[in-house]
């Protein structure tokens, strides 16, 4: 669905963004531009993956961080900064503080991976945790701001946040001049904001999709209301775009510049990542994979040339190795099943014979002797089985039932 809004805002130009590229000479690294055969065949034109994965950071923050920092008077430096943030915009706010010799506190919301917290104090910068949401950790840092007078640091509602953003838009069109559309998930809005600015200004017909998760998707309601509405309770596994409620600035640009706002499940996003792990060799964390997810959920829905923005890769083991299974079990490529079995020696050993034979592999089994549900000579045993996709599910099943296993789950 297209929204506009009924006054475009503009507030961002493509003389900031490009005064923003020549700031960050030296800082940023030009992220590579990767074909995807998998996906081009998938929406029959190219598709080319944008590694913002692999930018210093591992995400594309640091470019807005630095041309914020950058921009403050000398006295503003010496005050320190503070920012919020669930770990991308952390980590990019404490190297560029870092680099330009800045005081930074960050505060995370507490249930922030493990590896984003532990970056961010690598980077120089003192952390501390607070709320469960990023809209609550933002309420603390501008509290923390107004009492120290430290200078805030928002993740994507500033001016100059959204212009660093935008390089990655220029780089765009350097690198894949005859791109027609371009693909960016949105949390805050900040980088596709950006992108819409430096595109649109430069190349007009280039269309501008924007992706957010169903379970944090502000910017469909907000921009339908031409102001932002919140999200209460955001849910999604892509903790970099789960943000509650839309920026002021950006939503006034996405809402002039953005040609549409897609969303996408749960589902998508875990196959997703898993394709871009699998056919693109890319580690990607969830909200990054938003834009392929998009592709894969309606190809035929973008003109090629696309460009996907992979905007980030920091993405924790723990919710790695979860969603990984969670995108196999989508595809029909994990399958978990509980049956029973009489508990005597040599009956899982029988089992897994009729596995072996229909080619279905193990990856872990489990045992419950002790359960007032089971009978005396009973066991259930849970099993967790890599499968070739959904019709061998079917035969996996039929073979255990065909050799005599009641499956309960």
């Amino acid at each position: 669905m297209s929204y506009r809004t009924a006054a475009p805002v503009a507030p961002v130009t493509l003389d900031d963004v490009r005064g923003a590229q020549k700031m960050l000479s030296g800082v940023a690294r030009v992220t590579a531009m990767e074909g995807s055969r998998h996906l081009s065949q998938l929406v029959g034109a190219p598709v080319h993956l944008k590694c913002e994965n692999l930018q210093r950071t591992g995400s594309f923050k640091l470019r807005g961080a630095y041309v914020r920092i950058a921009g403050l008077l000398p006295e503003q430096r010496a005050a320190g900064v503070v920012a919020a943030s669930a770990g991308n915009h952390a980590q990019g706010v404490a190297l560029a503080s870092s680099l330009l010799g800045v005081h930074a506190t960050v505060f995370m919301p507490k249930g922030a991976p493990l590896p984003k917290i532990s970056a961010t104090r690598d980077y120089g910068a003192e952390v501390r945790l607070h709320g469960q949401v990023v809209d609550e950790t933002l309420a603390a840092a501008q509290e923390y701001a107004e009492r120290t007078g430290a200078v805030f640091i928002h993740p994507f509602d500033h001016p100059d946040v959204i212009a660093g953003q935008g390089t990655v838009g220029l780089e765009i069109l350097e690198q894949c001049p005859e791109v027609r559309t371009v693909v960016v998930g949105i949390g805050g809005g900040g980088l596709a904001a950006g992108i819409a600015v430096a595109v649109k200004a430069l190349r007009p017909d280039v269309r501008i999709v924007g992706v957010q998760a169903e379970g944090a998707a502000a910017y469909p309601p907000s921009l339908a209301a031409g102001r932002p509405v919140a999200v209460e309770h955001p849910s999604t596994m892509a903790d970099g775009i789960k943000v509650g409620r839309p920026g002021d600035v950006p939503l006034g640009i996405v809402g002039d510049l953005v040609d549409e706002v897609r969303t996408v499940s749960e589902d998508e996003l875990s196959t997703a990542l898993l394709l871009c792990l699998e056919r693109a060799k890319l580690v990607v964390e969830p909200a990054g994979a938003s834009p392929v997810a998009a592709l894969l959920s309606e190809p035929g829905a973008f003109a090629g040339p696309v460009v996907a923005v992979l905007s980030g890769g920091n993405v924790d083991p723990v919710l790695m190795q979860g969603v990984l299974r969670h995108g196999m079990a989508a595809q029909g490529r994990y399958l978990a099943v509980r049956l029973r079995l009489t508990d005597r020696p040599g009956a899982l050993a029988t089992l897994l014979g009729v596995l072996s034979v229909v080619d279905a592999n193990v990856l872990d089994v489990s045992h419950v002797r002790t359960d007032p549900r089971l009978g005396l000579t009973e066991a259930e045993v849970e099993l967790h089985l890599e499968t070739k996709g959904p019709e061998h599910c079917v035969e996996v099943g039929r073979a255990l039932r065909e050799a005599g296993y009641p499956v309960i789950g």
